[in-house]
C-alpha cells in the first residue's frame, strides 16, 4: 500500500499586480502560491495585474512550490481575459472564485476548456452558504477537482456572525466542507488568519484547522508561513508512533488476528491508513529540503 501525496500544508495569496511579492514567493517555503487576479487586485489594477503576472510568470522557477491562478469571476468584465491569459502560462492549475454548485463548476471548467486549459487541474474557493450547503456536490464534479479553498471572511460575512477566535460561528460550515472532501478525496483548504502581529492567535487557527481535519490553511503574509507549515506537518514522533501501529498490525495479521494492541490501547486496521498518510506526508516534507523547518524530533 502506498500514498501519492501532494504537500499543501501553506497556500499563499500573492497578489497579481504586486511584482515584488511574486519574486519574493520564488523563494519562499510554500507548498501553493496563488497568483491571486481577483479579491486582491483593485479593479482599476486589473488589466495591468494581469499584463504583470505574464511577464512575471516568464520565469516560472518557484521551486516546488504548486503554482495557482484564480482569475476573476467568469461573468465578471475581467474573468475571460484572464482565463485566456492563464492558459498561456506554465501553471498547475485554476482557482475559481465562489463556487455554489456542481454545475457552475461543471460550466466553468467546460470554458476553461475551450479556451485550451483542458491540461489544468482546478481549485474551487468556497465562500457563501449556498457554497456550503453544495459542496458536496462540487466535490464529486469532476476528477480535474484537485482542492476546495475556504474563504471564510465572506462567509463570516454571509452568515452575519463575528469572526471570534474560537470560530464558534464558523464550525458547522467548515465541517461540512471538510465532510465532502473526504467523501470525494478531495483536499480541503482552511481560510486564512488575518490578525498578522497576534502570533499566538494565529498559531492556534493553524492548529485547530489541523485539528478539524484540513490538509492546509491560506496564508496573506509569508509571516504566517513558520507556523502553517509546522502545523500541517507531522513530527518525529508523529513517525514513530506510526511505524509502531504499521508493524503492529503486520504482526497481528501474522497470527490471524485483525486487532493489534500497542501499550494497553487497542489499535484497529483503520488506523494504518492514518499511520501510512502521515509517514507519507512526513517523507515528502522532508525531500523538498525543509527539514530546517520542523527538526526531527520536534
Amino acid at each position: 500500500m502506498s500514498f501519492q501525496y501532494r504537500p499543501r500544508r501553506s497556500v499563499l495569496y500573492t497578489p497579481a499586480h504586486e511584482p515584488r511579492h511574486i519574486e519574493k514567493a520564488r523563494h519562499l517555503p510554500v507548498d501553493t502560491i496563488v497568483f491571486d487576479l481577483q479579491e486582491s487586485v483593485p479593479p482599476q489594477h486589473k488589466p495591468d495585474g494581469r499584463a504583470l503576472l505574464l511577464k512575471a510568470l516568464e520565469n516560472n522557477d518557484f521551486g516546488y512550490s504548486e503554482k495557482v491562478i484564480r482569475i476573476n469571476s467568469l461573468d465578471s468584465e475581467w474573468g475571460m481575459d484572464d482565463l485566456r491569459a492563464a492558459v498561456s502560462l506554465d501553471i498547475d492549475a485554476i482557482l475559481f472564485p465562489n463556487v455554489e454548485s456542481g454545475g457552475q463548476l461543471k460550466a466553468s471548467i467546460a470554458t476553461l476548456d475551450e479556451a485550451g486549459g483542458s491540461h489544468l487541474a482546478v481549485m474551487a474557493n468556497i465562500e457563501s452558504p449556498k457554497g456550503v450547503l453544495r459542496s458536496e456536490e462540487i466535490a464529486a464534479t469532476s476528477d480535474r477537482l484537485t482542492a476546495m479553498v475556504l474563504g471564510t471572511t465572506d462567509l463570516a460575512n454571509a452568515l452575519r456572525i463575528n469572526l471570534t477566535a474560537d470560530r464558534l460561528g464558523l464550525l458547522t460550515s467548515l465541517s461540512m466542507t471538510i465532510l465532502a472532501a473526504r467523501a470525494h478525496n478531495k483536499c480541503i483548504i482552511d481560510g486564512p488568519h488575518f490578525d498578522l502581529k497576534n502570533i499566538e492567535a494565529c498559531e492556534f487557527s493553524c492548529r485547530q484547522a489541523r485539528d478539524l481535519g484540513f490538509d492546509g490553511k491560506a496564508v496573506i503574509h509569508p509571516v504566517q508561513l513558520a507556523y502553517t507549515n509546522d502545523a500541517f506537518t507531522p513530527k518525529g514522533e508523529d513517525v514513530k508512533r506510526a511505524k509502531k501501529i504499521i508493524d503492529a498490525i503486520a504482526e497481528a495479521h501474522e497470527i490471524g488476528r485483525s486487532i493489534a494492541v500497542i501499550n494497553d490501547r487497542l489499535i484497529e486496521p483503520s488506523l494504518e491508513l492514518w499511520a501510512r498518510r502521515v509517514i507519507a506526508l512526513y517523507n515528502q516534507v522532508h525531500e523538498l529540503g525543509q527539514t530546517e523547518l520542523i527538526g526531527p524530533e520536534k
